[in-house]
């Protein structure tokens, strides 16, 4: 096991820990304003702090982390979901209007940044966790798309697949059955990947305020609510901007770590 994989599933599970345990507990109660305690510095009372309504930072950062990790988790699901059988379709339809049109139209996505087409959606139908979700969404359909098709087509030229077609086999069951089994080490590591963008482009949409909304904690906004108070309170800003960089590089670490476990030809290359 690779130092990347221990120390990124390291990071990361103590993201989850935190956030899974805000379901039940926080130290503190965020929606109590506490005026004469904002900006404390950490202290045995505030492990890391207060913010400038006197509200416990570490307790922001538990609740904020679920709402990260949620909508980039459905963000990352939805865009799997579609794109994932889109690029099967297009990989079993090579060459074809189908495979044209699919490639063409993530073309067309991959034309305009992620985060330009993300706060173009939620400015238009509204700024809301939801609508950040659909926004992550839509941009990942063409990754797992495109990923999808480029490592399908070497697999549709392999002998085994010659063989499922002579026992009668079609298209969508060999996709199926056959092409998807030998990318799942592929995809878990771009999930992980898009996970980790997910939560960054949520962060992004927060703090431009196009993402989840008060009273519903986002480190994104803490980022934008601390960004006049650097200079007379400067834990307010470090301690979630920490957090985006240590969670992102984390699942960055278990994806690499992921990828070298998962894939048999490193450990060739290695050995």
């Amino acid at each position: 096991m690779s130092r990347a994989l221990i120390l990124g599933a390291a990071l990361t599970l103590t993201v989850l820990a935190g956030a899974a345990l805000s379901l039940v507990w926080t130290p503190y109660d965020i929606t109590q304003m506490s005026i004469p305690d904002r900006l404390q510095g950490p202290s045995g009372a505030h492990w890391l702090g207060t913010d400038h309504f006197g509200r416990d930072i570490l307790s922001m950062l538990m609740l904020g982390a679920r709402t990260s990790i949620a909508v980039a988790l459905v963000a990352v699901g939805i865009g799997a979901g579609v794109g994932v059988p889109l690029g099967l379709t297009a990989a079993a339809r090579r060459g074809g209007l189908v495979d044209e049109a699919i490639s063409r139209l993530s073309d067309l996505v991959f034309a305009f940044p992620s985060l330009v087409i993300a706060i173009l959606i939620t400015a238009s139908f509204g700024a809301s966790a939801l609508n950040a979700i659909l926004a992550i969404g839509i941009f990942n359909i063409p990754v797992f798309a495109r990923l999808t098709r480029g490592a399908a087509l070497p697999v549709w030229q392999r002998e085994f697949i010659l063989a499922a077609r002579t026992f009668g086999k079609g298209a969508g069951r060999i996709s199926v059955e056959h092409i998807l089994p030998n990318l799942t080490n592929l995809l878990i590591v771009q999930c992980t990947i898009q996970f980790s963008l997910g939560i960054l482009a949520e962060a992004g949409l927060s703090y431009v305020g196009l993402g989840a909304q008060p009273p519903t904690p986002s480190w994104g906004r803490m980022l934008a609510d601390a960004q006049t108070l650097v200079t007379l309170a400067p834990h307010v800003a470090l301690i979630p901007g920490l957090t985006i960089v240590l969670t992102v590089l984390g699942l960055n670490l278990l994806g690499d770590g992921l990828r070298d476990a998962l894939d048999p030809r490193l450990k060739v290359i290695r050995a």
